[in-house]
């Protein structure tokens, strides 16, 4: 019996003796919007054997009409009992990699994409590790007719009553581990209502899926508490919005290839990749800020990003150096702050590794300590006019989704430019 067999039997019998009802079958579009097949334990032994096929034309960012047949076929080692439904009428979920007819990897597919950037590292001796800091908002409501009102006026690391925001968050962190997903520490972050989950570091493809789980867990959990979770970036004015700053490494074998005797403890490769992110920041943020609202986070005056540079403290560093802990030396990397927790976690990751590799492979000189070569763009549509002139860009996510990215964003920019704000309205209508 092959591997995958052996994988197939294993689901299957799982289904069977935890009494599951419903198996849903993950993947996202390009944006990195949920997207599922529900299938019940009938239906399972032919979706995992055969894959589920669908019109991809239905799918923002898939097919084009008269290409639109593509099938999912689900990933085994994500297969996944959901613990918030109850014994014996249980769902699990299991992550889908998009294929054509034919089985070849489809182009419009935000994970293919992301394994076809690792396997490009692979091919160079390297595995590429990550570990994500996720910020979000919980809230009374998602009313668009007011301010949402966060559910909680904590700040920093508060240690508050046993609120509805503290049970949340710590209900959240143990239905995460109790699904395998390691998380390195829970807190309450800097404005009322949000709050931080960072992840314990893995390979980049199983913290892609990770970073969908942990959103979908949040806003089900917030859901089932009669309050609404926000991964938007910049939800409230006059406080921090959420970021999703990333830790990054590379490793060959057992060895973190970051590690030398360069400035900080760096190694050579890792100086280069620092050189590469910086270099390319501002051609990616298109990928890792890919909304509207997001440029509303990356300001002047907060812990945001607003130029490519790096530093060994400042907060406000694109690329930051975390210490390490003594005897802990295995632990070196470096973080890059400016992706928000909005983003399609698959294609950020994808252009973040590309960008270090460019500078692994290239001729790129690393800044001075603190010195900003150039300024992250100020708005998505300085962000996709970049994006559109980037060879990094179109050879890492390739022809078919870089013109649908583009279209889609440049369509949400005009669709934004013909808004008539309520800061316009309070400041204008009155004096003039």
């Amino acid at each position: 019996m092959s591997h995958m067999q052996s994988q197939a039997q294993y689901v299957l019998r799982t289904v069977e003796e935890r009494g599951v009802r419903f198996v849903q079958l993950w993947f996202t579009d390009v944006l990195g919007r949920h997207k599922a097949f529900h299938v019940t334990p009938a239906e399972l032994e032919d979706a995992l054997d055969q894959g589920m096929t669908f019109d991809g034309s239905a799918i923002d960012g898939f097919s084009r009409t008269q290409e639109s047949d593509v099938l999912a076929r689900p990933d085994l080692t994500t297969f996944q009992l959901l613990p918030w439904y109850e014994e014996g009428a249980g769902v699990a979920r299991v992550f889908c990699d998009i294929v054509n007819i034919d089985g070849t990897p489809f182009e419009g597919c935000p994970r293919q994409q992301l394994r076809r950037v690792l396997g490009s590292a692979r091919d160079q001796g390297y595995t590429f590790f990550v570990a994500p800091e996720i910020e979000y908002f919980y809230f009374s409501d998602l009313d668009p007719s007011h301010l949402p009102r966060p559910i909680d006026q904590g700040s920093y690391f508060d240690l508050l009553p046993d609120d509805t925001a503290s049970q949340l968050r710590r209900r959240t962190v143990l239905m995460l581990e109790e699904m395998g997903i390691g998380v390195e520490h829970a807190q309450h972050e800097d404005a009322p209502g949000q709050h931080e989950i960072d992840l314990r570091y893995t390979d980049a493809l199983t913290m892609a899926d990770t970073v969908m789980s942990v959103r979908h867990v949040v806003k089900e959990l917030a859901r089932q508490s009669g309050v609404s979770a926000s991964f938007m970036p910049k939800p409230l004015p006059n406080v921090q919005g959420s970021g999703m700053h990333t830790h990054l490494s590379l490793w060959n074998d057992e060895h973190n290839a970051f590690i030398g005797d360069g400035p900080y403890g760096l190694s050579d490769v890792a100086v280069k990749f620092i050189a590469g992110l910086v270099h390319h920041a501002p051609e990616i943020t298109a990928i890792t800020n890919q909304w509207v609202n997001s440029y509303k986070r990356l300001v002047p005056g907060g812990e945001a990003p607003v130029g490519a540079g790096w530093a060994r403290y400042d907060a406000a560093a694109l690329v930051r150096l975390p210490s390490v802990k003594p005897g802990r030396i295995d632990s070196t990397r470096i973080e890059y702050r400016s992706p928000d927790p909005a983003a399609n976690p698959y294609l950020a990751f994808a252009v973040i590794l590309a960008a270090g590799l460019r500078g692994v492979n290239g001729d790129y000189e690393l800044p001075k300590e603190g010195a900003r070569t150039s300024p992250l763009p100020q708005s998505l549509a300085e962000a996709v006019d970049l994006m559109a002139n980037s060879s990094l860009m179109h050879e890492t996510l390739g022809a078919h989704q870089v013109e649908w990215f583009l279209r889609n964003k440049r369509a949400e920019w005009d669709a934004y430019r013909g808004q008539v704000t309520p800061f316009e309205l309070e400041r204008y209508l009155p004096l003039l």
